[in-house]
């Protein structure tokens, strides 16, 4: 459980009737859907389909503890994910393709999501970890009134490919305690090429933004717990096909110099890629080191010291 002094944002929304006014109106943007950045304009509400194939139904291929995310988070008793079934971009190596692209899972209620995520936090979990959330926000913020009258209280962190419209995002302010979106592309070209989304850059640009707006940087307890705050991913990818340069320079000048950065080196060929793409193979260790290096001269200025590798921050 978090300490005595920390309340979720959502609490204090439920309390004062802000989070079922933010229920009914993310509910009604399903009518001519622009929830995300693709601004497809299907009625949801019918259960029509755009670019990334969710329904009005909610869909969940799993939910439980897991001890593979970023250290804050994990804590001793894992971190409580759910993982959603499909995704408003298409990554082609996607290391949860068959989620995302294919479409596993399986259809749950509001009431059944609210409570995962009570069973979560009842297991010990420090957070709820929605990951891939952008397509389901109004289905989300219905299911949190569930949660919170079950009595939900650690923090909420949206674990997003950062391809979210800030109109989205100002429906989570005052919700989400923890922004954990990926910055994945400074290059509008390779954005097109590997995730069908040319306009990824700018767009998660402003997602970032808004979102340091919201939580700022990131909070942790006396036991290296995160209770609110921003973390930003970054899979660097051979041959600097990220622009990782341009990326951390983004986030040290743009956001702050003391946002914490995953600079993940796990990138391995998987998904459906080309047979002539040049991410076919795996990051080289120098390519991961040059990428520390240009992070460390942005201006990043904390590094964290129980996985130097891995994290800068």
């Amino acid at each position: 459980m978090p300490g005595k002094a920390f309340q979720a944002a959502y609490i204090s929304a439920f309390k004062n009737g802000r989070l079922e006014q933010k229920v009914k109106q993310a509910l009604a943007e399903l009518e001519n859907c622009r929830l995300c950045p693709r601004g497809c304009g299907v009625n949801r509400l019918k259960n029509e389909r755009g670019f990334c194939r969710a329904g009005f139904k909610l869909e969940v291929a799993s939910f439980s503890p897991h001890f593979g995310e970023e250290s804050p988070l994990v804590g001793r008793k894992g971190s409580g994910t759910i993982f959603f079934t499909h995704c408003n971009l298409r990554c082609c190596f996607c290391q949860n393709y068959p989620i995302s692209i294919l479409g596993e899972g399986r259809e749950v209620t509001f009431e059944q999501l609210g409570r995962m995520m009570v069973h979560l936090e009842k297991l010990g979990c420090h957070n709820i970890n929605l990951v891939s959330p952008s397509h389901y926000v109004p289905q989300i913020l219905a299911a949190l009134k569930t949660a919170v009258e079950d009595g939900l209280s650690v923090p909420l962190v949206y674990n997003t490919g950062g391809y979210d419209s800030t109109a989205a995002l100002k429906l989570l302010d005052g919700i989400i305690d923890i922004y954990m979106p990926d910055f994945k592309y400074m290059n509008a070209e390779t954005a097109s090429v590997y995730s069908q989304a040319a306009d990824y850059p700018e767009r998660t640009q402003k997602a970032l933004k808004e979102m340091y707006r919201q939580v700022g940087d990131l909070v942790l307890d006396d036991r290296g717990i995160a209770l609110r705050g921003l973390l930003i991913r970054h899979l660097v990818l051979p041959q600097n096909l990220a622009g990782t340069d341009e990326v951390v320079k983004f986030i040290a000048s743009e956001i702050s110099r003391w946002t914490y950065v995953n600079i993940m080196d796990q990138y391995y060929p998987c998904g459906k890629l080309p047979a002539d793409s040049p991410i076919r193979k795996r990051l080289r260790p120098e390519e991961f080191r040059e990428a520390v290096r240009a992070a460390k001269e942005a201006g990043l200025i904390r590094l964290d010291k129980k996985e130097p590798r891995f994290i800068v921050y």
